[in-house]
């Protein structure tokens, strides 16, 4: 069959990656369209995935982002009309769901985070499947309209998309970073994300703490970019690396967002979340399970050498990705969005 993925965040490339290649694997055709955000469509050309480049971000606006999902499913849809797809997949892509059902093309949609209320509203209610984590009770996800739909995962994505991968020491270098030397990974807030409106005071207070280490930020758009590179004192990469080999031999990985925590946390690196919005349930999980930690206060961080060397993972979780493409593919089975 045809199958369609459609990829808007710089997370949805790594994550859909095994899912594309399995999908060929079996025969199938997929196309991949891909928005221009963060290092969406950078991470497409590192992965050697070819796409067709579609739309870019309003704004963080509500506005903005009503007017961004209309413009973006109408281009969508004007591009995948007649192309005689007989599934769509997205992680939380509201663009290729709306124009999925608008073309009435089965979709699935997944995502691991399910307080994002105004994104769930629209995306569970269209598609035709919801993958999740097993972590996220499903009575939270009841009130989007995911009953009969929804379909469950064990353990955390980034497991599965993950488990193929081999660090590679080569980053260290590419970054002017000695690897004697204790290692810090930031990722910036969302800011642009409706469930994270608002500054992130133990965020800020992170940087200042660990500026003039190794620190590497990676930022998530130019503008802060930009305001990163005016404080200085901070390793920025130049365009999209390794991140996850980065990850695998830090010694420490702080992020106010959630795929990098966990991606930290499926490679056995120390992590601490500093997010400010309400936690989701995998991340509850992970916080009890002692394997996340929640900073709050900035000034009893540290930054030491791990005991392990780094990158040494021999407790590593590897799953298996192809459990989740029979859940994204089990759409294509029905002729209609289901509720």
């Amino acid at each position: 069959m045809r199958v369609w993925v459609d990829l808007t965040n710089s997370p949805h490339v790594l994550v859909l990656r095994p899912v594309i290649e399995r999908l060929r694997a079996r025969g199938h055709e997929v196309e991949v369209t891909a928005r221009d955000f963060a290092q969406t469509l950078s991470l497409c050309e590192r992965f050697g995935i070819e796409h067709v480049a579609i739309g870019r971000h309003r704004g963080a606006r509500l506005a903005d982002k009503a007017w961004g999902l209309a413009s973006r499913s109408a281009q969508l849809a004007a591009w995948a009309r007649r192309r005689g797809f007989a599934l769509a997949i997205g992680h939380g892509s509201n663009d290729v769901t709306v124009a999925a059902a608008a073309l009435r093309i089965p979709s699935a949609t997944t995502f691991d985070y399910e307080w994002a209320t105004v994104q769930h509203n629209v995306n569970c209610r269209l598609a035709s499947a919801v993958v999740v984590p097993d972590a996220i009770p499903p009575e939270r996800l009841h009130r989007y309209g995911a009953r009969r739909k929804l379909a469950r995962y064990p353990g955390l994505k980034e497991e599965y998309y993950l488990a193929d991968f081999e660090p590679d020491a080569a980053v260290l270098g590419e970054l002017g970073l000695d690897a004697a030397e204790p290692i810090a990974v930031v990722r910036t807030p969302p800011v642009v994300s409706l469930y994270h409106r608002f500054e992130n005071d133990v965020f800020a207070a992170v940087l200042r703490r660990l500026r003039g280490r190794q620190a590497v930020v990676l930022p998530r758009t130019p503008q802060q970019r930009a305001e990163l590179a005016r404080l200085g004192g901070f390793v920025l990469p130049e365009r999209a690396i390794d991140a996850q080999s980065l990850i695998a031999f830090a010694d420490l990985v702080v992020s106010a967002g959630g795929t990098m925590n966990r991606e930290a946390v499926a490679l056995g690196t120390p992590v601490l979340t500093v997010f400010e919005g309400r936690l989701g349930a995998v991340d509850e999980a992970l916080i009890a399970d002692g394997r996340l930690g929640r900073l709050g206060d900035p000034s009893r961080l540290e930054l030491v050498k791990r005991r392990d060397g780094g990158a040494a993972a021999a407790s590593r979780v590897r799953r298996d990705p192809t459990a989740l493409v029979d859940l994204l593919c089990a759409p294509a089975n029905f002729t209609h969005t289901r509720s």
